[in-house]
């Protein structure tokens, strides 16, 4: 959205404060580290206060800063737009540029796990049919679904969002902003159940999405999830159920995983039925891109072309990426993030994987589950046990129900080795030193627990 200083300040509830009221922007950016010229800067004050990094940010070209304090500016082209709270401007800024769409088709995506796959999946599936503009990687809290909505050139036709919550009321305010004509829930599971209440809370929360669409919009639910009914009765929307359900609206059948993981189905439609071929890894992919393509039908997109589309969709670093590497290892690096749903779907995925060697999963704590920690972290390492992997290397403080889990209650135990180590530099460690050539090795864990380090690790060849 192009606008001048002056305009910046009359849509945010500003002033210019100095330099150039005329000067133009059409882009806007909260990093001075990815800022291009032309900018303007947005000084959000969270763990880093952006008041520091003004100055960087006209260093590399931007034309205005949205700022709540004045700043001593002795550049002619830098002019400052103070405004009372800046995240508060940039949400007014998205609101306003969102009252220009209108002949857009906003879609939102929100779930437990699976949003920003679906996200690009349904990208894909309308590259070639429609004008669309997705957000990057996982922009989706109260900075970054603005900036989706602020970055998207005029031409969209379809502009496509993702929306996380960690507490009540996130979605909601999200909504407001982006005014979606299509929500869609990939599945209600426990990310984040300390802030939001267990499985009950998110629920309610990710329900603020259909709640918000319009009666005459569409909500695409997932026909697997106990809690899609619930979701389908507080909407006032069209409702699609997609799924392996047989009475699910599009179904899902004859799944199959080749030999890197990538999944193979039949997609059934009220557009048609057709054959689709993944090439992102994983037997959940499946769901996700049955609802990216719902919304890709809806809106228009010929069957053929959106089955090609999902043929060819990535998405972000770090999911469930599969390396073989040069000493005869197979690395799944899944490292982006975990939740007790995510972590699951991994496990299956190594558990299925042809080796011929050991399965090894590297797996560090899923956090923001508050009471319910102890009970997903035993439920997962269950699983492990229940799989039949060979080794878990539980990493970091908090694992220790996840180590019990995979050893089993019974007098014979799981036969799973299990290891327990304090952090990803032993995790690092313990795995280069131990893994043989025709091993598969699974690293997985919340983002903040750092196991990336362990999946570069073996990439590299390193030894211990």
């Amino acid at each position: 959205m192009e606008l001048t200083a002056r305009d910046l300040a009359r849509v945010a509830g500003g002033e210019v404060v100095a330099g150039d009221p005329d000067a133009r922007v059409s882009s806007y950016a909260i990093d001075s580290r990815v800022l291009v010229p032309g900018d303007c800067f947005i000084a959000l004050c969270g763990a880093r206060d952006g008041h520091d990094f003004v100055m960087d940010a006209f260093a590399k070209g931007a034309v205005v800063a949205l700022v709540s304090e004045v700043l001593d500016v002795a550049s002619a082209d830098a002019t400052l737009v103070r405004v009372a709270e800046p995240l508060a401007a940039l949400g007014a800024l998205a609101r306003h540029a969102r009252t220009r769409m209108v002949d857009t088709t906003v879609v939102a995506i929100t779930g437990s796990a699976g949003k920003t796959a679906t996200k690009d999946l349904a990208a894909a599936a309308m590259a070639t049919s429609r004008r669309v503009h997705a957000n990057p990687l996982s922009f989706n809290n109260e900075s970054g679904l603005p900036l989706t909505v602020l970055s998207a050139p005029a031409d969209t036709e379809v502009l496509i969002t993702e929306m996380g919550a960690r507490f009540a009321g996130n979605i909601t305010a999200l909504v407001e902003i982006a005014r979606p004509q299509i929500g869609v829930i990939t599945h209600v599971g426990m990310a984040h159940a300390e802030h939001l209440g267990g499985r009950e809370g998110i629920a309610r929360v990710k329900g603020e999405l259909v709640e918000a669409l319009p009666a005459s919009g569409l909500a695409v639910l997932n026909a697997a999830c106990d809690a899609s009914p619930e979701l389908a009765a507080r909407t006032e929307a069209r409702v699609l159920r997609v799924g392996r359900a047989p009475d699910a609206d599009i179904v899902v059948r004859d799944v199959l995983l080749d030999d890197e993981m990538r999944a193979r189905f039949v997609l059934e439609t009220p557009w048609g039925r057709a054959p689709v071929a993944l090439a992102l890894r994983g037997e959940h992919q499946v769901e996700n891109a049955a609802m990216a393509a719902a919304v890709a039908l809806e809106l228009g997109a010929p069957l053929e072309a959106v089955v090609s589309g999902l043929g060819v969709a990535q998405t972000a670093a770090l999911r469930m990426e599969l390396v073989r590497t040069a000493a005869g290892v197979v690395v799944i690096n899944d490292t982006y993030n975990s939740s007790p749903t995510s972590a699951a779907a991994a496990v299956r995925t190594l558990a299925r994987l042809p080796v011929a060697g050991r399965r090894l999963a590297v797996l560090g704590p899923m956090l923001e589950l508050g009471n319910h920690a102890g009970e997903e972290h035993a439920a997962l390492g269950a699983l492990v046990a229940a799989m039949g992997i060979d080794v878990l290397v539980a990493v970091g403080v908090g694992v220790e129900q996840l180590a019990e889990g995979a050893r089993g209650s019974g007098a014979q135990g799981s036969g799973v080795v299990v290891v327990t180590v304090p952090d990803a530099a032993a995790a690092t460690d313990y795995v280069t030193r131990e893994v043989r050539f025709g091993d598969a090795v699974l690293v997985k864990a919340s983002r903040a627990v750092g196991l990336e380090a362990v999946a570069d690790a073996l990439v590299r060849g390193e030894p211990a």
